[in-house]
């Protein structure tokens, strides 16, 4: 038999039935804008942390979201809290509340 120097690698497919999203789920209750996010990347592209940092709101969001909550507190401390994610979110979702209750949530 060849070998082609190929391999075969795990499955990356995540199983959302075994993730905890009940954190996601409290901060929709808490901050109802929330739920309007439809992960466009405005907040992205326009956050100073992000260009010092791999620091991205849409990123966290999107693990919150999934229920993946490993490293989520460190990637939270690189953010600066400047506001200019609120100011640019064509749908008025208010990130920095969102930071803080995540902050928070993950302080306790």
């Amino acid at each position: 038999m060849i070998n082609w120097g190929y391999t075969i690698n795990k499955d990356s497919s995540i199983d959302y039935d075994k993730n905890d999203r009940s954190l996601f789920c409290s901060l929709v209750k808490k901050e109802p804008t929330l739920g309007i996010c439809m992960a466009c990347g405005e907040c992205a592209a326009t956050c100073s942390a992000s260009q010092f940092t791999t620091f991205s709101f849409r990123k966290t969001i999107l693990l919150v979201q999934r229920g993946e909550l490993n490293g989520l507190e460190k990637e939270i401390s690189k953010c600066m809290f400047c506001g200019k994610c609120t100011l640019v979110c064509p749908r008025g979702v208010n990130t920095r509340h969102i930071l803080s209750l995540l902050r928070d949530h993950l302080i306790k």
